[in-house]
């Protein structure tokens, strides 16, 4: 992995709608943007840079709470939208003066985040990618969602009042990563993980993600229609397959390849990899960056 150290790693922080923004620059060459899922840091990309660092130059960003960003302010501020999480990643790229079409790249729920910025701002994509992104068909949201973020910033709140995430956080995201890999292994440095996942800033960036999980899929699934992607956009579908023949990787297989039809996108399969792509099989997923851009 890459140390944060790295005398070839730029590292900064931008201020974006108020929040300090933690933002890694890496490589040259055509500019590729990664962003991870549901509760992930930059260090999750950290086995793909090496092989995209020779040809491309590679950005990766921590959304507010997560990683080394500063958290959202606790009251006043709407709950994630794809529009929103579109026009950060664009702020993103802005700060760093790199305005040209660039090749975005998303895990999972941060599948929904590219797909939108590619529909949204056209003229900025040169290449989409779905990690295992997440698919919801004809999503329909739970009702009151100011609720359900409220809900989700209390019970953050709670939690951390009483050191939850101090005590369980960092243990809660090796087990995840170790259930999302067929190597079982969270591959993430144990000191950045210990540092990133004990914190109630990112507690509450997961709550407040995970409670508009299905309301983000309906924004994204009226985009498709309203919004249509760039004529000749390059897209791929990468999809991870477990090796197992089981029912629910079968099912995930065939709704990986129904999002490819949909987005009329290249689709791939790499085999064996958990839903942490990125640590079974860093190559596949940097291959698929370097064909699509």
């Amino acid at each position: 992995m890459t140390a944060p150290d790295d005398p070839r790693t730029r590292a900064r922080f931008l201020r974006v709608d108020g929040v300090p923004l933690h933002v890694r620059t890496e490589g040259s060459g055509p500019v590729c943007l990664l962003t991870g899922g549901l509760g992930s840091s930059w260090f999750d990309w950290d086995l793909v840079v090496p092989f995209l660092t020779p040809y491309r130059t590679v950005v990766r960003f921590d959304r507010p709470g997560y990683g080394l960003s500063g958290p959202e302010p606790a009251t006043g501020r709407p709950a994630p939208t794809a529009a929103g999480e579109a026009e950060r990643i664009r702020a993103v790229l802005d700060g760093l003066g790199l305005r040209g079409p660039c090749t975005v790249v998303g895990h999972s729920l941060a599948g929904f985040h590219v797909e939108a910025f590619a529909r949204l701002h056209p003229d900025r994509a040169a290449g989409l990618v779905l990690v295992d992104g997440s698919v919801e068909p004809a999503a329909r949201p739970y009702p009151a969602p100011d609720a359900r973020d409220l809900a989700a910033r209390v019970l953050a709140g709670a939690a951390t009042a009483v050191a939850v995430p101090y005590l369980l956080g960092p243990a809660a995201r090796r087990l995840t990563a170790r259930l999302s890999t067929v190597c079982r292994e969270d591959l993430a440095p144990a000191p950045l993980v210990r540092h990133c996942y004990r914190t109630g800033r990112a507690l509450r960036a997961l709550l407040r993600e995970n409670a508009r999980y299905l309301d983000l899929a309906a924004e994204v699934d009226g985009l498709r229609r309203t919004r249509p992607l760039p004529e000749g956009l390059p897209v791929t579908v990468l999809a991870a397959d477990d090796g197992c023949r089981s029912r629910r990787t079968e099912e995930w297989l065939a709704g990986q390849r129904e999002l490819a039809a949909l987005l009329g996108a290249d689709y791939r399969t790499t085999a064996p990899a958990g839903h942490l792509v990125m640590f079974d099989r860093p190559d596949a997923v940097a291959s698929a960056v370097l064909d699509t851009g």
